[in-house]
């Protein structure tokens, strides 16, 4: 900023105010090689350049004793409306004894007369100018300006500076969310969505007020809160719930809250609260429980899921990620012929042995670090497509998981491409699923993404089809190559008939929109019988094989040569 100001020429503006014309010129010759000068006979008609001026002074100079109206009562005004707090003032007085009234009514500073040395009143006027504006920028970066609630930054550094003064004595860290807020914005609108934000930011800012406790929106609608233990969270809950009491469809805001307790100052404060999130995290979606705890068990998985993140890069490295393959299987023929297979990861962990998808792929979700696990998963697929190419003089297409994060990843396509191009494969090679999911979440940018992809060459595999509630709305809107049902109507439709008659309506659909069909989860001959005797295209699931390593794949490629 101080380059900008010297590059530009750029100048601060400084008020005199001082009923002596002498005494005006005299300060005004100091300080006019550095700063634009306006000049001001009596409070009364300082007011009036104040009111009818567009920006505001960097700094006012004030004399005391002056006719019209003094020192002291321009002063107390600017200190009623709040003025003083952005624009500081030095007054310029002999009389010793009305500095504490001054400061009381709050000057920053103050010039003695007969002035000092011109040296001295400018790096005086300097250093206030740069402090204020330091601080105001500081004020600006402190607060939420929605909420009135700490910015995370300070947050944390306030609550450091408490610790160093109280560290002996127990708090709590608390993780506020408000249940589905997205939906809040998008039926009624971003202003009733930051009215429930800014009716929070009120209750916690009056919770902490009587309480011992500090509170801070982080992101959205989020909010972190530290304070001395509590009985019964349950009140606390029930207080801020309370702030929506005078809202439109109060009823259908509710909150959810993690707490982890009883805060010892020997780890980082952010543990804490990334702890409180986790526990609230447990009950996300469950509408029947509004507070979570942290305890033992959380804790064990949080350090569980730390170390996963933190071993990721060196998993890819060392090879520790195996991608396994499952076969698919059509079965219109009269004997089954191998189609393609499913790229599906495994962990072998050198020091926890092999870890579930189940345990890191959703948690890779939640913070991003899927794309990378995606990336690897795509990059072995292409170079096995390419190796099994080679030696079979064959192409085993491989399907392989598109990420919702991926979705909105603007390189994704190139990524996919470049992936191709170095294995000399093709895109029909390469199939692309992507869950229903991702429909629900975003259906516009869903549906942009596959149109490029498909335009491209790609092929669209819509998974886990039938587990959610956009399933046959999708279909209209989504442009797909392959429907995967999910796996649940395979597994229910021997004993459940809604299930089976479920089953028969999705493959009448596919027919319909002329788009073949993989069921996924076929473990017996009897589910393959009726999967058949339907129409079903192809299918995959313990019947034919489990997902296994390449090396034992190559059985199944070798038996349809």
């Amino acid at each position: 900023m101080e380059k900008f100001r010297i590059k530009s020429n750029y100048k601060r503006h400084i008020l005199i105010v001082d009923d002596e014309i002498i005494n005006r010129e005299i300060i005004g010759n100091f300080l006019q090689s550095k700063y634009e000068i306006t000049y001001a006979s009596n409070g009364s008609e300082a007011i009036d350049i104040i009111e009818n001026r567009e920006n505001k002074f960097s700094l006012i100079l004030l004399d005391l004793f002056m006719p019209v109206m003094d020192g002291f009562e321009l002063l107390d005004i600017m200190n009623e409306s709040g003025l003083v707090k952005s624009t500081p003032v030095i007054v310029m007085t002999a009389d010793k004894s009305a500095e504490i009234k001054c400061i009381k009514l709050g000057a920053i500073d103050f010039i003695t007369k007969p002035f000092d040395l011109p040296e001295v009143i400018i790096a005086r006027c300097e250093r206030i100018i740069e402090f204020f504006e330091d601080k105001n920028l500081i004020n600006i970066a402190e607060k939420d300006s929605l909420t009135g609630l700490y910015t995370k930054d300070f947050f944390f550094e306030y609550i450091r500076q408490i610790n160093t003064l109280s560290s002996s004595d127990p708090m709590d860290a608390i993780f506020i969310n408000i249940n589905n807020f997205h939906l809040i914005n998008e039926l009624y609108g971003r202003k009733k969505g930051d009215l429930a934000l800014k009716k929070i930011g009120e209750k916690l800012l009056s919770i902490a007020n009587n309480t011992l406790g500090i509170g801070c929106r982080i992101e959205s609608d989020n909010f972190y809160f530290y304070c001395s233990p509590q009985d019964d969270y349950a009140d606390m809950l029930k207080e801020v719930q309370s702030a929506f009491d005078c809202c439109d469809n109060h009823h259908k805001i509710t909150l959810r809250m993690g707490i982890c307790k009883n805060i010892t100052p020997d780890e980082e404060i952010e543990i804490f609260f990334d702890r409180a999130k986790s526990a609230c995290d447990t009950i996300k979606n469950d509408f029947t429980k509004q507070i979570a705890y942290f305890n033992n068990e959380l804790k064990e998985t949080s350090i569980f899921n730390a170390k996963l993140i933190d071993d990721l890069d060196d998993a890819i490295a060392n090879n520790d990620l195996i991608v396994y393959y499952q076969p698919k299987y059509g079965i219109l023929t009269d004997t089954p012929v191998l189609k393609s297979a499913e790229a599906l990861i495994r962990w072998n962990h050198p020091e926890l042995g092999m870890i579930s998808p189940g345990k890191f792929i959703p948690l890779f979700e939640s913070n991003g670090l899927i794309q990378k696990l995606d990336q690897y998963v795509w990059e072995q697929a292409a170079k096995q497509i390419k190796a099994w190419k080679e030696k079979y003089n064959k192409t085993i297409p491989i399907s392989v998981n598109v990420s919702r994060v991926d979705i909105y990843d603007l390189t994704l396509e190139d990524r996919l491409n470049q992936i191709l191009i170095e294995n000399e494969i093709s895109t029909s090679e390469l199939m692309l699923e992507i869950t229903e999911s991702a429909y629900a979440e975003n259906a516009a940018i869903l549906v942009s993404v596959v149109n490029k992809l498909r335009e491209n060459g790609f092929k669209i595999e819509m998974d886990d089809f039938g587990s959610g509630y956009s399933s046959l709305n999708m279909l209209t809107s989504l442009p797909i190559d392959i429907l995967k049902i999910d796996m649940i109507f395979i597994r229910n439709m021997m004993n459940d008939a809604k299930s089976l008659k479920m089953l028969e309506l999705i493959l009448d659909i596919a027919k319909f929109l002329h788009v073949p069909v993989v069921a996924e989860g076929v473990e017996t001959k009897e589910q393959l019988t009726i999967l058949k005797e339907r129409g079903c295209d192809i299918i995959q699931g313990y019947y034919f094989s489990k997902p296994v390593p390449p090396e034992e794949f190559t059985p199944f490629i070798e038996a349809m040569l």
